[in-house]
């Protein structure tokens, strides 16, 4: 088992898209960071429900089948899951009916709420917790796979100062966002502890691999 982080970041570093809304999660910067990725056979098939077999198979499907494989749970802050009230009781996040996810997933949050279950194998549990309490129970829950820190990017941020990420991987997309929260604040040298590699990507993806 290990803990894991994959992100989409622009060239100067931003992880997150500053126009979303919870009417339109899929906002034009954010589509802008991620085009490649939700291109990929196995995105459009796991997170669109594409059954058409239709969609990119080079470079940018070996990391998004990467992501989805080997996973037993996953951590992530409240505005991953959604940018609502998390105390209105109809809200269910923004991933729908059927969240790719399919694992359990422990949601950090202030605003603590029953847990939310899905019939195809989501189930998100809601934690007023620090990151590593979070990590210890999430342990419990993963049956021998690995833990994934979801994001946003300040909780992935605060997980690798930390020290609690063995392998992150990050897709830098060749576009400049200019504003919203970048990844690498505060992480100088964080190479020094890992190994590095990177690839790019037919789609000009620029895949860095940070492994311990």
């Amino acid at each position: 088992m290990v803990v894991r982080a994959d992100l989409n970041i622009s060239l100067d570093g931003f992880a997150t898209a500053m126009d979303q809304t919870p009417e339109n999660p899929m906002s034009p910067d954010w589509m802008r960071l991620v085009s490649a990725y939700a291109a990929t056979k196995t995105v459009r098939e796991r997170v669109f429900g594409d059954k058409t077999g239709k969609g990119t198979t080079g470079i940018d499907d070996r990391y998004a089948q990467e992501y989805f494989a080997d996973v037993g749970a996953e951590i992530m802050g409240a505005g991953m899951f959604g940018l609502h009230n998390t105390d209105d009781p109809d809200w269910n996040g923004w991933w729908g009916d059927e969240p790719p996810f399919r694992i359990p997933v422990l949601v950090l949050t202030h605003k603590r709420r029953p847990d939310l279950e899905f019939a195809n194998g989501t189930s998100f549990h809601f934690l007023d917790t620090s990151v590593e309490d979070a990590l210890q129970r999430a342990k419990t829950l993963t049956k021998g796979g690995d833990i994934r820190i979801g994001g946003g990017a300040s909780l992935v941020r605060d997980c690798l100062k930390a020290g609690l990420v063995d392998r992150l991987h990050v897709g830098i997309a060749p576009v400049i966002l200019g504003q919203g929260v970048r990844l690498w604040e505060d992480l100088r040298r964080l190479e020094d502890g890992y190994t590095v590699t990177s690839e790019v990507s037919e789609s000009g993806v620029i895949h860095v691999t940070f492994s311990r």
